[in-house]
């Protein structure tokens, strides 16, 4: 029960760890056009932003961030509720099916 209990721990932190190694490459991708050297290498105090782009930088950032976090988020059950019911008027299972697999990450869950 232990190893299985960490096994599962180990693949939540590489989750995560993939996870801010993405939010990390997108934000420094929205940031390297700012660097204030040739290079476009980023460093601490290198960033030189204009201060008419600040708030659309931020507003960048906090998407980027929002699209990372919401991308391994569990869905509400009213939502999959609503989605559900509203899958239920197409005839095909098979359908059905591949609309939930489009619109939802769907993971086995193994027990």
């Amino acid at each position: 029960m232990e190893s299985a209990l960490a096994a599962h721990d180990t693949r939540g932190s590489v989750a995560r760890m993939l996870d801010d190694r993405l939010l990390r490459e997108k934000v420094l991708e929205l940031l390297r056009p700012f660097a204030s050297n040739w290079s476009g290498s980023l460093r601490r105090g290198d960033l030189v932003i204009p201060q008419i782009e600040v708030s659309r930088v931020v507003e960048e950032i906090t998407s980027a961030a929002r699209g990372v976090l919401d991308a391994h988020s569990e869905v509400s059950e009213v939502a999959l509720f609503h989605f559900l019911a509203d899958s239920r008027r197409i005839a095909s299972v098979q359908d059905q099916a591949k609309l939930l697999r489009e619109r939802f990450v769907v993971l086995e869950r193994k027990a």
